[in-house]
C-alpha cells in the first residue's frame, strides 16, 4: 500500500509578531482512499462555489472564503485522517529566528517530526502495518521551502522512514519506520492545481484558529493527530479513526 500526504501551513514564522505557526495536512491510505477523498472534496468545493456565488477563478482557500464556507469545507474532511504540528513560537530559542537557514531547518525538523510521530502512532495502534507500506508521496504547498531545500527535506524524510537514523550524541541507532519502503517522493505543488493541498490549507487554518481561540491549546479532535513544539508533546491522537 502507498501513503499519500498533503500539507500546508498557517501563520507566519516570526516570534515578534506571532504566537503560533502550524503545519497541517491529510493522510490518504492507498490510492483508492485518495481518489475517493478527491472526488468527495471536489464535489463539496463545486457545491459551495455555486451556493455562495464564488467566481470560477477564485481559489477555495481559507484566506479567500468566508468562515462559514471554511467550516463546511473542514467538516467534509471529518472522516479523513488529519495531522498538525503546533509550534509555540515564543518558546523557541531566539537564535533560530536570526538566520533564514536556521528558520528553514527548524521548520523542516518540525514537519519531519510530526509526520514521523503521527505515523508511528498509527503503526502502534495497528492502523498501519510497518511492513506493508511500499511508497510515500508527500505533496507540500510550494511556498513552504526554497527549491534548493527540496532535496534536503526528502533526504531527512528518507532517513526517518526508509534508512533509519543515528544519534551521535548518544551513539544510538534508530530503526526506520517502514523497513520495506521502496521509495519516497516529495514535491512542491501549486494549490490552485492540487485539490488535496487546498484541503490541507483548510485543515492548517482550522488548527491555527483553534490554537488562537484556546490560547495555545487544541481540544481533542476526531481523526486527528496533533503534536506540539517545543516540548515534544502529543496533544491529540484522534482515537475515533476507523
Amino acid at each position: 500500500m502507498d501513503l499519500f500526504i498533503y500539507s500546508d501551513e498557517s501563520g507566519v514564522f516570526d516570534r515578534i509578531h506571532n504566537e503560533y505557526f502550524v503545519f497541517g495536512g491529510i493522510i490518504c491510505f492507498g490510492k483508492d482512499q485518495k481518489e475517493h477523498t478527491c472526488r468527495k472534496y471536489s464535489n463539496v468545493e463545486k457545491t459551495l462555489r455555486a451556493a455562495y456565488h464564488y467566481k470560477q477563478e477564485t481559489e477555495m482557500k481559507a484566506c479567500k472564503v468566508s468562515p462559514k464556507v471554511r467550516a463546511k469545507l473542514y467538516r467534509s474532511l471529518n472522516n479523513s485522517y488529519k495531522f498538525c504540528v503546533l509550534i509555540k513560537e515564543r518558546n523557541i530559542n531566539q537564535n533560530i529566528f536570526e538566520n533564514p537557514k536556521h528558520k528553514q531547518r527548524y521548520l523542516d525538523y518540525a514537519y519531519k517530526l510530526v509526520l514521523k510521530k503521527c505515523i508511528q502512532y498509527l503503526v502502534k495502534s495497528s492502523l498501519l502495518n510497518k511492513y506493508s507500506i511500499d511508497n510515500i508521496y508527500v505533496s507540500v504547498d510550494e511556498h513552504h521551502t526554497a527549491t534548493d531545500g527540496l532535496y534536503e527535506l526528502r533526504e531527512n524524510l528518507l532517513s526517518e522512514f526508509k534508512y533509519g537514523t543515528y544519534d551521535s550524541s548518544w551513539s544510538v541507532c534508530y530503526e526506520p519506520v517502514f523497513p520495506a519502503l521502496k521509495g519516497l517522493e516529495v514535491k512542491f505543488c501549486d494549490s490552485s492545481k492540487t485539490l488535496l493541498v487546498r484541503a490541507a490549507d483548510i485543515i492548517a487554518n482550522r488548527f491555527y484558529h483553534l490554537a488562537m481561540n484556546f490560547k495555545g491549546e487544541i481540544p481533542q479532535t476526531p481523526n486527528s493527530f496533533v503534536y506540539e513544539l517545543p516540548g515534544l508533546k502529543i496533544i491529540c491522537t484522534g482515537k475515533e479513526f476507523f
